[in-house]
């Protein structure tokens, strides 16, 4: 029976809500509860919701490094597991901690404003932990910038920053060794990214961030192909991005990836 999560496989035939396949097919996002789309960098919840679901067990500690407007925190919370957000914008910050109690339930959520690619965000991430007789986390969700895809501030230390490929990518590397460091051996890492399309020319930027993450002690358990129906940056625009798909020699964006790592040592 596995460890890792609160299944009774006794019973596995009333688990249909839980997804094993690797291709998740989510035509609209939930906007039920505190989940909202004020924010254009989130993500549907469906996907934090589906990974808390599969590698946590209640009362375990989520953490995610790249907070936004909080869509992990509060599957947590549904879900009766606590978490820890770092996010680099003050403001998102704000408005997450306006929405969660501190403890409920026997959880706690709190968050961090700071660089997820610092020592100084994770004495803080550390500290929390202390308070509540933890010393580690037990999921990792990230879920990054696009590169330069689009931009969430002016702060140098924003991924979307970045000066080029190899840095936004060295960068996302650096977090992915902070974020391993406080994950319990034999549990479970998930990166949500997608690719970039510039100049005529496709970036696997999810395979750069999936190469650059096995590098720290993670093993690879599962590319998730996810769809990306309801996209908002191209809402009612459907047939002029299919009119210039034709006229062109490419393909429009229709997926993301979930890439789920297992840490090893």
């Amino acid at each position: 029976m596995p460890k890792f999560n609160d299944f009774d496989l006794n019973d596995w035939k009333n688990l249909s809500d839980i997804e094993t396949d690797s291709l998740w097919i989510i035509e609209k996002r939930d906007n039920s509860g505190k989940h909202s789309n004020f924010y254009h960098g989130n993500f549907v919840p469906q996907i934090p919701r589906q990974l808390i679901k599969r590698y946590t067990q209640k009362g375990d500690v989520v953490l995610d490094t790249f907070l936004g407007s909080g869509t992990t925190m509060y599957e947590a919370e549904n879900q009766k597991r606590s978490c820890i957000g770092i996010e680099l914008k003050q403001d998102l910050v704000n408005i997450v901690s306006n929405n969660m109690p501190l403890i409920t339930e026997n959880c706690f959520y709190q968050t961090v404003c700071g660089d997820c690619t610092t020592d100084n965000a994770y004495t803080e991430v550390a500290n929390i932990l202390k308070e509540h007789n933890k010393k580690s986390v037990q999921l990792v969700i990230m879920h990054p910038p696009y590169f330069d895809i689009l931009k969430f501030s002016e702060a140098p230390a924003d991924l979307s920053n970045s000066r080029d490929l190899q840095s936004f990518i060295l960068s996302f590397g650096c977090a992915v060794e902070k974020a391993v460091n406080i994950l319990d051996k034999n549990r479970y890492l998930a990166v949500v990214i997608g690719d970039k399309y510039s100049a005529g020319q496709w970036y696997p930027l999810g395979f750069y961030c999936m190469e650059e993450a096995q590098k720290h002690n993670l093993l690879l358990k599962s590319i998730i192909i996810k769809n990306m129906g309801g996209n908002r940056g191209k809402q009612n625009q459907e047939s002029i991005w299919r009119y210039r798909a034709l006229s062109s020699d490419y393909y429009i964006f229709k997926h993301e990836y979930i890439f789920l790592f297992k840490k090893v040592k």
